[in-house]
Order: C-alpha cells, then sequence, then structure tokens
C-alpha cells in the first residue's frame, strides 16, 4: 500500500496527538498550526506528520514525527521535502528548528546550527522556544529557496 502525503485537517488532530505523545515530542502549539501540517497516511492510518508555525517570513519547524514501523522507509525525508515546499509557498524565507536528538539528521537538508540570539524575536516568543522544548535544544536554520518540488495532494476534508 502506498502513503498518502497532504495537507491536514481538523479530523486528522486527535491522530497527530497521540502520535506525538507516543513519540514523547511536545503538544502545545499544534493545534494553532494545524493549517501548516502534513500529514502522512498509509490506509487510514497516520504514520507521520510534521509542520511548522509561520511567522512572517520566519517559521518555526513543528512536530516532525514518523511511526516507529515506517522510521527508515524515507518517510521522513519526504515529509520535510514537502513541508519545505509548502513553507516556500507560503513565503517563508528562512525556517527555524529546535532538536535534542536529531541534529544529524537535518544537516541532511540543509539545517546548520545557530546561536538561539540569532532567532528572530517572533521565533523565539514561540511555546517551543518557552518551555515546550528544553533549553539544551539544538537550534538550527535553513534558507527556503525557490528549488522545483512536486505539489502535496491539497484535500482539507474532514476525516470520518
Amino acid at each position: 500500500m502506498s502513503i498518502q502525503l497532504r495537507l491536514a485537517s481538523g479530523g486528522d488532530l486527535p491522530e497527530i496527538l497521540a502520535l506525538l505523545r507516543d513519540s514523547e515530542l511536545p503538544l502545545a502549539g499544534v493545534e494553532e498550526a494545524l493549517n501548516h501540517f502534513i500529514v502522512a497516511y498509509r490506509a487510514d492510518r497516520l504514520v507521520g506528520a510534521v509542520g511548522f508555525e509561520p511567522y512572517g517570513r520566519h517559521a518555526l519547524l513543528r512536530s516532525a514525527v514518523v511511526r516507529s514501523s515506517e522510521q527508515g522507509s524515507g518517510l521522513g525525508r519526504a515529509l520535510v521535502e514537502q513541508l519545505l515546499a509548502e513553507a516556500e509557498r507560503n513565503g517563508v524565507r528562512e525556517l527555524y528548528l529546535l532538536t535534542t536528538t536529531a541534529q544529524r539528521w537535518f544537516l541532511r537538508f540543509g539545517f546548520e546550527e545557530v546561536a538561539r540570539e540569532q532567532v528572530p524575536e517572533a521565533v523565539r516568543k514561540s511555546v517551543e522556544f518557552n518551555g515546550a522544548c528544553p533549553e539544551s535544544a539544538v537550534v538550527m536554520r535553513r534558507q527556503v529557496r525557490g528549488e522545483s518540488r512536486p505539489d502535496i495532494v491539497e484535500d482539507r476534508r474532514a476525516r470520518p
């Protein structure tokens, strides 16, 4: 069975939160950023998600998660690539993230480590920077460029 990537809808929220909870990732702010989440389904089962919180031309990558049964399949890469394309379509020029475990993985996508002071103030005021992620988390940044990427399926219908 193939995996479908699409923009999240309100009906996806409970499954996204459950997958994040199972992966011990922060939940705060996910609902508010749901319109900027991409979800991956195999049949009727959520197998991955990633989102961003926009702050003008800057954004914070949120909640990159892949179900353990799908790790190593390339799904994480596909989700991040689609997220980069979606961020670009939304006018984002710089994407930031916080990570405690995936610094080396995000280097593959052109993210680089930066000091917290280099992050725009609006992003630093986010829930992630103010308690959802520990102070020990690594801060990373990537420029979002006009690279050609395939569009995702924009299906925002509510899930049953």
